[in-house]
Parts: C-alpha cells; structure tokens; sequence
C-alpha cells in the first residue's frame, strides 16, 4: 500500500499505530495488575495487541515506500532508523497481553464453584511473586513501547516540518 486517495499511506496508518500501541500499553498494564480487569475484557485484549502488531510492519513498509519518494536527509534516515525498532516492542505487548488474558480466564463454573479464588481475584496465577513480575514485566514492555512510539513520532514530524513552516502568518504579522 503506497497512496490512499492520493495521499502517502503511511501518513494515515502512522495515526493507527499512535493510538493503539500506547492503547495496548495502558491495557495491558491495567490487566495485569487487576486481573478482574483482564477477565472483563477476555480476548480484546490479545486482539487489540495483534490488531496494534499487525499496524506496525504496514506502516512501516508504507513509510519505506515514503521515503523512497521525499528528498533524504539525516533526519529522515534517523525516523527510519527509530521506526525500524518498534516491531519487537509490540511484539512484547502481545505475547504479554496473551499470557495475562490466558492466566486470568477461567471458566465460569469453576470461578462460581472456588470462593476463596473469586475472593482473592488472582486467576491461574495465584504466586504473588509470579504477578508482581508479570505486572513489573507488562510495565516495562508498555514504557519502552510507549517512549519508542513518543521518539519515532517526535522525529517524524521534525523529518516532515523542518523550515516547512514561518514563524509569522502568511499575511506577515
């Protein structure tokens, strides 16, 4: 995908990733320290995770197909070069997201029949020590996929708004 209605596709699908993976983060998070949380939401969780994961190769390849197509600069090479590292972070997202929404479904039945784990709210993980390290984990996965998000996108506007712009209207005031 290179052009939607004659505009470069990785400047609508960049909005895509922007809002889902820091969406995924704080998800994930949520999740993870409140499992009833993670039991309210079931599989949108790792859906939403997958949907985000899915986002970024696209992106990317449309912003590969961009830069081919603008004058390069170290700027652009550097939005590159950051846009290249977040594949791995969303990945992390979603295998966490996977392992907290598997770790807190339980079947109903057995969620109706076991009143010390309903009371308890731990789900499969009942080690306290498992959940803070899941939940330690699930933090710092979404951060760093956060803060990689915050970097490309920073970049990506100094790339495409470096001396685009005056500082004095167009009517010059």
């Amino acid at each position: 995908m290179s052009l939607v209605n004659g505009l470069p596709a990785h400047v609508l699908l960049v909005h895509v990733v922007v809002v889902l993976v820091p969406l995924t983060a704080l998800a994930l998070v949520a999740c993870a320290v409140w499992p009833r949380a993670a039991r309210r939401l079931g599989p949108l969780l790792p859906l939403l995770a997958l949907v985000s994961l899915v986002s970024v190769p696209l992106t990317t390849q449309a912003g590969e197909w961009l830069e081919r197509h603008v004058d390069s600069d170290a700027l652009v090479r550097r939005h590159t070069e950051l846009g290249d590292g977040l594949l791995p972070w969303v990945l992390g997202l979603l295998v966490l997201a996977t392992a907290v929404w598997w770790a807190a479904r339980r079947p109903a039945a057995a969620a109706a029949t076991d009143a010390d784990a309903a009371a308890t709210d731990t789900g499969r993980w009942s080690a306290l020590p498992v959940r803070i390290a899941v939940a330690v984990l699930s933090l710092a996965v979404a951060a760093g996929a956060v803060v990689d998000v915050y970097r490309i996108g920073d970049s990506g506007a100094k790339a495409a708004w470096h001396d685009g712009f005056s500082k004095s209207t167009s009517d010059g005031s």
